[in-house]
């Protein structure tokens, strides 16, 4: 057998790759979700300070590179703060928080897409504040702000390749040891780029099913 040749080991190394990355996608993005909501339920109850903090941080990690974030988490924190940080939690915290960034946008816009009548009619009938969250403008909101998550999250997903550069061993990392093994670039990079396509689409679809249900229960159905 020849150095440059593929063996089957290399299909179960794509695949340990590959589940890498889907892992640190899920866990950063469920993360992700779950933070950006609640700086914009933040933003919504209009907090001291605290609101405007949140604001200016989602602004900062939305308007600065990726990489230069993860290398200021993974390089700069440890010999800032004296604090051990490995490959994969400062992937998993740079990922995180500008994922929250992003998903802080879309949810303030999906809070602001519902109508001021809505909230003042809700309030005239005695709703409480968290039920006017819960019951009027959650439900619209989800519903506007699920096609612009499903494409973040498809970008969010392609964007995991960058943590190959400070040594996580996912698909990208993978795919770049293959390639120096094997003197076959073109085959390679083929190959991780089908399998990135072929989890993004799969990401796509589930939001667009997800973002059909939602829209058929808020449309309009007559009196």
């Amino acid at each position: 057998m020849r150095y440059t040749e593929f063996t089957p080991y290399d299909i179960v190394l794509l695949a340990q790759g590959l589940g890498v990355s889907l892992a640190l996608f899920l866990a950063t993005s469920a993360i992700g979700l779950v933070l950006g909501t609640l700086w914009a339920v933040t933003r919504f109850y209009r907090v001291p300070v605290l609101s405007q903090a949140l604001a200016f941080l989602a602004e900062l990690l939305k308007n600065s590179p990726v990489l230069v974030q993860l290398f200021l988490v993974f390089f700069g924190f440890p010999a800032f703060f004296r604090v051990n940080v490995t490959p994969v939690e400062a992937a998993l915290i740079t990922l995180s928080a500008n994922t929250a960034a992003f998903v802080y946008v879309i949810a303030v816009s999906g809070i602001e897409s519902v109508g001021r009548d809505q909230i003042e009619a809700a309030r005239v009938f005695g709703l409480t504040r968290w039920q006017v969250l819960r019951r009027v403008i959650a439900p619209q909101a989800a519903a506007f702000a699920t096609g612009p998550l499903v494409a973040l999250l498809v970008n969010q997903l392609q964007v995991t390749s960058l943590i190959s550069v400070i040594g996580v061993a996912d698909l990208t990392k993978i795919g770049n040891i293959l390639n120096l093994r094997t003197l076959k670039p073109f085959v390679v990079w083929t190959v991780v780029g089908l399998l990135y396509y072929l989890a993004a689409k799969l990401v796509a679809l589930i939001g667009a099913r997800i973002e059909t249900r939602l829209r058929a229960h808020s449309a309009w159905r007559g009196l």
